[in-house]
């Protein structure tokens, strides 16, 4: 795909204002939403420390991703699949080969779920999902001074905003989904103790690449839909590891400088639009998006669309140590919350899982 091929596509975006405000109309969640839609909504005019706590964050990531070998193992959780703590080289690429070139650190991340993990007894309760219910992992402070306070403080404000972004949708389906119940998705977002949070770190791009075939443009993260309700996004962070080191000499964090976007124009979020297109979506800085999952289309009948996409990543061997640094934060039902008639999230995660792999 050369950059001049690339056909870029500008998603819904609404205010925050009008989301606490419940003026988002019917019309707007139709065109982000719905069958002919993109699947993503953007919402502006976010607290104002929105911007420092995003690059902080996507900064720590790339700090993460350098720290000793032996520390990053000492993060890992085979028990849990490696979806919680650090992830390194687990997953495959449609290649079959096991993908190194991103690291990933995976938080159950709703504000209440250490405390949902010791009342409910979920580990007993399922036992063949230790991913969604095996505490957290941190790094030692000395080692990442601030990380948790960070990692938490984001997410919050992703669940909070997703939260009124779920509220909207609850307005809406009230009205246009048969038998809908009145206020549920709202209460999945603020209350599962599913939802989960994955911290990217994309490598700076070796000068060769591994083995794949040429036509493959989604190398970073192949082509999917997700399978909760709605998926918080911030715009990636690109940072020159080379000019900026993310090594702590001392016990002192220091954010790390972002260029003003990707060394490869052709790098970034696809979308597949309902009319067959491949489009490119850009998420302005000081904003989030959010996008539909499968369990939203189910519990919506049909009415909003998961959205199938893919990351693609930056030609190989153009110079540089440019790491791409992103969050995306999971909003899912609870285990044991109902999805349809006969499924809870709990069987409808399994089916999905046993499909897709």
């Amino acid at each position: 795909m050369a950059s001049q091929d690339i056909k870029h596509a500008s998603p819904v975006t609404v205010s925050l204002k009008d989301l606490e405000n419940d003026s988002i109309p019917f019309e707007a969640l139709e065109t982000a939403f719905g069958p002919q839609s993109l699947g993503i909504l953007v919402v502006k005019d976010l607290p104002a420390t929105f911007p420092n706590m995003r690059h902080n964050l996507l900064s720590y990531s790339s700090y993460l991703a350098n720290l000793p070998q032996e520390t990053l193992e000492s993060l890992e959780n085979p028990h849990a699949k490696w979806l919680v703590g650090w992830s390194c080289g687990k997953e495959k690429l449609k290649s079959g080969q096991y993908d190194t070139l991103k690291g990933s650190y995976y938080v159950n991340c709703n504000p209440s779920f250490a405390e949902t993990l010791s009342q409910a007894n979920l580990a007993d309760r399922y036992p063949s999902f230790p991913e969604y219910t095996a505490a957290n992992v941190w790094p030692p402070e000395d080692a990442l001074p601030g990380f948790e306070q960070a990692f938490k403080a984001l997410c919050s404000l992703i669940i909070d905003v997703a939260a009124l972004v779920a509220r909207a949708c609850d307005r809406y389906a009230s009205v246009n989904v048969p038998e809908y119940r009145a206020g549920s998705f709202e209460h999945v977002v603020r209350s599962s103790s599913a939802s989960k949070a994955r911290l990217l770190h994309y490598f700076p791009p070796p000068s060769k690449a591994f083995s794949k075939a040429p036509s493959d443009e989604d190398d970073w993260c192949a082509t999917h839909v997700d399978h909760g309700c709605l998926t918080g996004l911030t715009s990636a962070a690109f940072i020159d590891e080379a000019e900026n080191v993310p090594r702590l000499e001392t016990a002192h964090f220091t954010p790390l400088a972002e260029l003003d976007g990707p060394p490869d124009p052709r790098a970034g979020l696809y979308i597949h639009s309902r009319t067959g297109e491949t489009v490119k979506v850009a998420i302005p800085r000081d904003c989030l998006a959010f996008q539909t999952g499968e369990a939203l289309e189910v519990i919506t009948k049909g009415r909003f669309r998961a959205v199938p996409h893919f990351v693609r990543g930056a030609t190989m061997g153009l110079g540089g140590q440019i790491a791409r640094n992103t969050l995306a934060v999971f909003t899912q039902p609870n285990l044991w919350e109902m999805v349809d008639e006969e499924r809870d999230f709990a069987a409808f995660a399994r089916e999905i899982v046993e499909k897709n792999h």
